[in-house]
C-alpha cells in the first residue's frame, strides 16, 4: 500500500467532557487526532495506522478498554476500519486548529493562520501532525500558562518538557526566553513533529529526544521549571524519578491528572519534599505548581 495512505478507526464520543478520551488514547501510545463536527453536535477521535494488520490491533485494543473507560465516565463508540489519504488528513487538521491567545506575551497559531500579534507578543507557530499538543486541552494549556508566567522571573531560566508531544511546551519557553530547554518524549513520532514545530519556530537549541519518565535523566544539574504533562499514574509510578529533574527551590508543574486523583498525587510529591503553590481545575482536570522545600 501506498505511504500516502493511512488506515483509521473513528470513536464517536459520547462523554460529558471532550478531554477525557484523548488523554485515555494518548494512554494506549496510539497516534489520533480529534474533532468536533458543529453542524451535527458531534465530537469525534480518529486512531491512525500505517497497515491494515496495526489498525484491526489497536482496534481490538481500544474495544477491550472501552467498559473500563465507560466507568471513569468515558461513552466511545468504535466504528471500523478504513482507508485515508494523507493529504485528506492534513486538510481536515485546518478546519479545527485556530490562533490561541494564551496572554498579552504568547500567542499560539497554526502555519496556515495569519495573525496580527500584540506588540511585544511572541507568536508560537504549531502544526501537530498526529502529535497530541495543539495548546487547547485543559492540561497543556495549564502548562503554557506557567511557562508564560515564569518567563523572566529571577532564576528561572531552564526548563524540561517531560512527555513532549508537539513540542509546544518546549517551543513557549524559547518563544519567552528560557535559555536552556530539553524535552523528550516515549514516542518516536512525536519527536520527529516536535523537531519539525520547534525548526519552524526557528529555535535550532532545542533538541528533543526520545526517552521516558522513569530512567530520563536530563541536565546533572537539575531545570529551574519542570512541566510534566503526562497520565496521573505515570507521575506516581516514576515520581521518584521525576523529582530529582528540579533545581532545589525550583519548580514542577504537574499536569494530566484527573480532578479525582490530584489530592493523592499532590501528597506524594509533598511527601517528596516539594510544597504546592496552586491547583487549578478546567472540566475534569486538575494541573498544579509545586516547588521544592
Amino acid at each position: 500500500m501506498s505511504d500516502e495512505i493511512l488506515y483509521c478507526f473513528d470513536l464517536a464520543d459520547d462523554s460529558e467532557s471532550d478531554g477525557l478520551a484523548p488523554e485515555l488514547l494518548a494512554g494506549l501510545e496510539l497516534e489520533f487526532s480529534s474533532y468536533e463536527n458543529r453542524e451535527e453536535g458531534t465530537f469525534v477521535h480518529t486512531v491512525y495506522s500505517q497497515s491494515r494488520e496495526q489498525a484491526e490491533q489497536a482496534l481490538a485494543e481500544v474495544r477491550k478498554y472501552l467498559p473500563e473507560w465507560r466507568s471513569f465516565g468515558a461513552e466511545l463508540e468504535a466504528g471500523t476500519v478504513y482507508l485515508l489519504n494523507k493529504a485528506d488528513w492534513a486538510e481536515a487538521w485546518k478546519k479545527f486548529c485556530k490562533p490561541l491567545e494564551i496572554s498579552d506575551t504568547l500567542l499560539v497559531r497554526p502555519s496556515w493562520e495569519n495573525v496580527s500579534p500584540k506588540p511585544g507578543q511572541a507568536v508560537l507557530t504549531i502544526d501537530p501532525g498526529m502529535s497530541f499538543g495543539t495548546g487547547r486541552h485543559a492540561t497543556t494549556l495549564y502548562c503554557l500558562k506557567v511557562i508564560d508566567r515564569l518567563a523572566g522571573k529571577p532564576g528561572i531560566s531552564s526548563m524540561l518538557d517531560a512527555g513532549c508531544g508537539s513540542g509546544i511546551l518546549a517551543i513557549a519557553a524559547g518563544l519567552r526566553g528560557y535559555k536552556r530547554i530539553d524535552a523528550f518524549d516515549f514516542d518516536p513520532d512525536a519527536v520527529r513533529v516536535a523537531r519539525e514545530n520547534i525548526a519552524a519556530n526557528s529555535l535550532p537549541g532545542i533538541l528533543p529526544s526520545v526517552g521516558n519518565a522513569e530512567n530520563y535523566q536530563g541536565s546533572p544539574e537539575g531545570y529551574d521549571l519542570v512541566c510534566a504533562n503526562i497520565l496521573g499514574h505515570l507521575l506516581k509510578a516514576f515520581s521518584r524519578n521525576i523529582v530529582t529533574w528540579v533545581k532545589p527551590g525550583r519548580y514542577l508543574a504537574l499536569a494530566g491528572i484527573l480532578n479525582a486523583e490530584f489530592d493523592g498525587v499532590s501528597s506524594l510529591y509533598t511527601s517528596l519534599g516539594f510544597e504546592e503553590l496552586e491547583r487549578s481545575s478546567l472540566r475534569e482536570w486538575t494541573s498544579g505548581l509545586f516547588r521544592t522545600l
